[in-house]
């Protein structure tokens, strides 16, 4: 780890100003700028982008965690691509992380709607029966109810997560950016917190994104639950792209260096 970078520096002090700033003076902010459900009324086309700068309120570490990392491996990456093209990375990363946290919402929301749909729901009762399900949530502090007739039950709850669910934070395009530093340097070594044993990036990194797929598929986390898991590999998905991309073509006129 280096000196810190100037678009790095810009992005901590932009990410600690939104933090505070929704903390202290404006709560309504979590609404307006987190990331919903395109279905969902609080649902403004601004959030795929402004998400990346809001960070949970009820736990500090979701925000240091995740600037500790920018500042830890984003410092390194743009100083070797140059500060264009990290701007360029960093959202698209970002961009990328919304549109597959995006995508794994609707599927979910599908899928319930299919199972309503077989339990006798039109689609007018369906659209009530969600919004009145995340009006009964924000009330009666995460309680809902599923109708008797509802076979798949598992189907439904999950319809109405990623209806209630707003995902906040950088993590996705941190992700990228840690996928950007195993590629650029494969050899340097990492350490969890909890496990104190060297382990090469182009290890590391492909044994957390691991973690997060597990995590995404089975709903079980090591690290705590509200965790938007594809966000990470969308993240990560769009950083391997673009630096793939990058590289390959590092030795003509689209040089990546």
């Amino acid at each position: 780890m280096g000196r810190i970078t100037e678009t790095v520096k810009v992005l901590l002090i932009i990410n600690v100003i939104f933090f505070l700033g929704t903390k202290f003076l404006f709560p309504q902010a979590q609404e307006l700028f987190a990331l919903w459900f395109p279905l969902n009324p609080y649902f403004e086309y601004w959030q795929p982008l402004t998400h990346m700068f809001m960070h949970d309120q009820s736990s500090i570490f979701h925000i240091l965690f995740n600037m500790y990392a920018l500042w830890a491996f984003g410092s390194a990456v743009e100083a070797r691509i140059g500060q264009n093209k990290f701007i360029f990375f960093y959202f698209s990363a970002g961009l990328g992380a919304a549109l597959i946290h995006l995508a794994v919402g609707y599927f979910f929301y599908y899928q319930g709607f299919q199972a309503l749909s077989d339990s006798g729901f039109s689609p007018d009762q369906i659209t009530s029966y969600v919004n009145d399900a995340y009006k009964s949530i924000v009330a009666n502090r995460g309680q809902y109810s599923i109708p008797n007739s509802v076979t798949d039950v598992q189907a439904v709850q999950g319809m109405v997560e990623a209806f209630s669910t707003r995902a906040v934070g950088a993590s996705g395009a941190v992700y990228g950016v840690l996928v950007a530093f195993g590629m650029l340097f494969p050899n340097a070594e990492l350490m969890l917190i909890f496990l104190p044993v060297p382990i090469k990036a182009k290890f590391f990194i492909p044994a957390l994104l691991l973690l997060d797929l597990f995590s995404g598929v089975t709903g079980f986390s090591l690290f705590g639950q509200n965790i938007a898991n594809f966000a990470h590999i969308g993240g990560a998905l769009f950083g391997f792209i673009m630096m793939w991309y990058w590289k390959k073509n590092s030795f003509n006129d689209k040089r990546w260096y």
